[in-house]
């Protein structure tokens, strides 16, 4: 799915179907930062959401926009965006540090690479000139680039390193990462090994033998999968969701019922690594076009619409 990028075209995602690959053997992928030994005081604590700060006219949200918007979210932990145009790093920062809530930020294409880094140092530059790095969870070098044929693997993990160079010498110290379709990921680990953990975007909506009730456990499925492809590196899943409105795949159909089985079912299969899971998405994205791929539900993600 692209959160971002309003010229980009959707790829089929009918390609990720999980009976391509072997299952392989399912490690421990990493430790787990969080424990819990008693109930979250909400629901959402500790997972990710994706967001876009786009209206439906596909003009850009501004800042007081942005701060609404977060503020109908602020129980996530934090709060993935796509690329820097709409000047959203700065704006979607503003609004996360009210919250405490960080950000999972990122160039959304290789497009005046790698001067379009200089918007993630720009968007934490204070007044005295200093930057404070720490509001980022994550900065991602590009999305599904593979996947949409738009770069070749050993093309994102150079970028990937450049990336990490530039940024380290401005003083961020975080993850960097490619994020790509788990498909993609478990065919290409060289980009699971250039990122700091593997980044891959999970949709079972788009395998049409699974039902929303088998969406985390899909999911999750795909995350050790890629891990153990990966040498028992960590794996987040950077995206997951179902949409509400739509044409069925197979067995997969949208609808407000089974939205909210998926979402119920992506949380209870990664209650334990909170951590590794990115909600798709916040709100329905209304300045999306459906291609052939995308059954017409493309605008229809949103999970948070009736707040």
């Amino acid at each position: 799915m692209n959160g971002h990028s309003i010229p980009a075209k959707e790829q089929p995602k009918g390609l990720q179907h999980p009976h391509d690959h072997p299952k392989p053997p399912v490690p421990h992928p990493h430790p787990h930062k969080h424990q819990h030994p008693h109930p979250h005081p909400h629901p959402h604590a500790h997972f990710g959401i994706s967001y876009s700060p786009y209206k439906a006219d596909r003009t850009c949200k501004n800042q007081e926009e942005v701060n609404q918007d977060l503020d109908r979210i602020s129980e996530y932990a934090f709060i993935r965006i796509y690329g820097t145009d709409c000047d959203q790093t700065k704006t979607v920062t503003n609004a996360a540090r009210r919250h405490n809530m960080r950000v999972f930020a990122g160039v959304y294409d290789l497009t005046n690479f790698p001067g379009s880094l200089s918007a993630l140092g720009d968007a934490v530059t204070g007044p005295d000139g200093k930057k404070d790095w720490s509001i980022f969870h994550t900065i991602a070098v590009g999305n599904e680039l593979v996947n949409a044929g738009t770069n070749s693997a050993g093309d994102v993990v150079a970028a990937v390193r450049k990336a990490r160079s530039v940024l380290r010498a401005q003083g961020y110290k975080g993850p960097v990462v490619t994020v790509d379709t788990f498909s993609v990921l478990l065919d290409h680990p060289e980009l699971c090994h250039v990122s700091d953990y593997c980044a891959a975007n999970c949709h079972a909506f788009f395998d049409a033998t699974q039902r929303p009730e088998g969406a985390g456990a899909y999911a999750l499925e795909q995350a050790r999968s890629i891990s153990a492809r990966a040498g028992g590196k960590r794996t987040m899943i950077t995206e997951s969701g179902w949409p509400h409105a739509g044409d069925a795949n197979g067995v997969a159909i949208p609808s407000a019922k089974n939205q909210d089985a998926a979402i119920a079912s992506l949380r209870k299969s990664f209650d334990h690594r909170r951590e590794d899971l990115v909600l798709f998405t916040t709100f329905d994205d209304l300045w999306k076009e459906d291609n052939q791929f995308t059954f017409n539900a493309e605008k229809f993600w949103g999970i948070h619409r009736d707040l």
